[in-house]
Parts: C-alpha cells; sequence; structure tokens
C-alpha cells in the first residue's frame, strides 16, 4: 500500500487520474459533437423547389417530392403536411396563424416512407382538406402556406432528425406533373438528380375540387381538349417535316437543272484528215 513515505508513488497515482479525466473529456466531446451534428444529416434530405397540383387517379392533388442523398437510410420516415392561413370564426375572431392538419395519401396505416428512392408526396384534395375550394384562379390571391415536416430515425446513430420546408401559393404550379428521374436497366435501378425538380405540363381543370366532384364531366372534357390539341401538333409537326422535305427535295432539283453538261464531238479520221487540208 502506499504510504507517506513514497512520494512516486502519490505523484503517479495523480499524474493517472489527471490522464483518466482527459481521457473522458475527449471522449465526452467526441460523442458530444457527433450528436450535435445531426443537423447535417437533415440537410442530405431534399424536397422539390415547386409543389404541383395536378389529376391523379380522377382527383385533384398537391404534389412534392422528398429525396435521400445519402446512402444511410432513414428509419421510420414520417411526413406531415399541415396549412398555415388566415382565418375567421364565425363569432368574428381572426386567427392569423391558424394551423390545418392535412392528410397524406398513403397505403400505410402508420403514415410510414421508405426512402430508398426519392418519393412523390400526394395528398388528395377532398372535403377535408383546406384546399377544397380552391381553383387555379384563386389560387394566387390566397394567402396560405404549406409546411412539410420530415422526421425520421437515423440508421447509422439511431438519433432522430427532421427536415422542414415550406410552400407558398407562388411556389405551386397548376397543371404540372413531376418528371421519372428514376430508370431501370438490366435490373439495375439508377436515379438523376439533376431532374430531382423538373415538371411537364399536363391536362389539369382549371376549377376547384369541389366543381370537380359535383361536375365530373369537366375532367372528361379537358382530357379531350387536350387529346385534340395533342392529335393536332402532331400534325402540324408532320405537316412541317413534309413540307421541308418538300423544298429539299425542290432545291435538289433546281441545283442539279443548273448544272451544264458539255456536249463532246466524235469525228471520223476522214473528217480530220479534211480538216487538217482546210
Amino acid at each position: 500500500m502506499m504510504t507517506e513515505e513514497c512520494p512516486l508513488a502519490i505523484t503517479l497515482l495523480i499524474m493517472q487520474n489527471i490522464v483518466g479525466l482527459i481521457v473522458n473529456a475527449v471522449m465526452l466531446g467526441c460523442i458530444f459533437m457527433k450528436t450535435a451534428q445531426s443537423h447535417r444529416r437533415a440537410e442530405t434530405l431534399i424536397f422539390s423547389r415547386h409543389a404541383v397540383i395536378a389529376v391523379r387517379n380522377g382527383k385533384l392533388c398537391l404534389m412534392f417530392r422528398v429525396g435521400d442523398l445519402r446512402k444511410s437510410m432513414i428509419i421510420s420516415a414520417s411526413v406531415r403536411i399541415q396549412v398555415i392561413r388566415k382565418t375567421v370564426t364565425p363569432e368574428g375572431e381572426v386567427i392569423p396563424i391558424h394551423q390545418i392538419d392535412v392528410p397524406v395519401d398513403n397505403s400505410m396505416d402508420n403514415n410510414n416512407i421508405f426512402l430508398v428512392a426519392p418519393l412523390i408526396v400526394c395528398h388528395v384534395i377532398d372535403k377535408r382538406s383546406p384546399l377544397y375550394d380552391v381553383s387555379a384562379s384563386d389560387l394566387s390571391t390566397q394567402d396560405l402556406e404549406v409546411i412539410v415536416i420530415l422526421e425520421g430515425v437515423v440508421e447509422t446513430t439511431g438519433i432522430t432528425t427532421q427536415a422542414r420546408t415550406s410552400y407558398i401559393t407562388e411556389e405551386i404550379l397548376w397543371g404540372h406533373r413531376f418528371v421519372s428521374i428514376v430508370s431501370e436497366e438490366e435490373g439495375i435501378y439508377s436515379v438523376d438528380y439533376s431532374k430531382f425538380g423538373n415538371t411537364t405540363k399536363v391536362a389539369t381543370p382549371r376549377c376547384s375540387a369541389r366543381e370537380l366532384d359535383e361536375k365530373p364531366s369537366i375532367l372528361i372534357q379537358t382530357l379531350q381538349k387536350s387529346e385534340l390539341s395533342h392529335q393536332n401538333s402532331l400534325r402540324k409537326r408532320n405537316s412541317m417535316r413534309r413540307n421541308n422535305s418538300m423544298r429539299r427535295t425542290n432545291s435538289m432539283r433546281r441545283n442539279n437543272s443548273g448544272l451544264i453538261i458539255p456536249k463532246v464531238q466524235f469525228m471520223t479520221p476522214e473528217q480530220n484528215k479534211s480538216s487538217g487540208e482546210t
């Protein structure tokens, strides 16, 4: 045992305690830094710059795209949507920031999603939706904001992470749809993130979801008009191609007719002698 007559052992014990405290402090600092940087994991969860409204399965739907850039997956990922708008109660009370939960069209009961590839999250605009009475012309005048919250557990650390974004009325495109970015080649799927936020125009009624439910013929008329316009555009393209081909053939004929073919005269030996005598 150590006694007062062993100063070397006492000094060694003090140094051992100091080194142990330093090691523990460094380890705790590393763990704290690892947990404090969980917001960087949320930066790799990306959302599309715009949200779109288009027809899916005969219903008007609000859609946006979400993706994960890292190879490590998010476990038990869930998406929540809230609409914030100014409302007035029947009693005349003005609520400047009224939060309304919006359901997400998901086949899973617990609203979990599997982010193995970029997904398009869809909200069906039905009677429960605050956008049920909003048409394309009313969208620009509405004072509302759509808040999207994605929560999940990081696979490597087990820490809960959260990513948020929002869409105002200027960022919601009516009559657009997201282009496909997932392709398959020989059983291997690849994702083109350069087209992550690209959209294309599609045939969509300009009326509200309420009017579309009351008059389903509006959707049929819109689809028929788009089909006719598509056929007319194809006819115009074909006619333009034919005109261009005819112009090319006419120009080639003109160039060929402008060429002068020299005439070659064949003379017999007797004609050569007579021309020499003259």
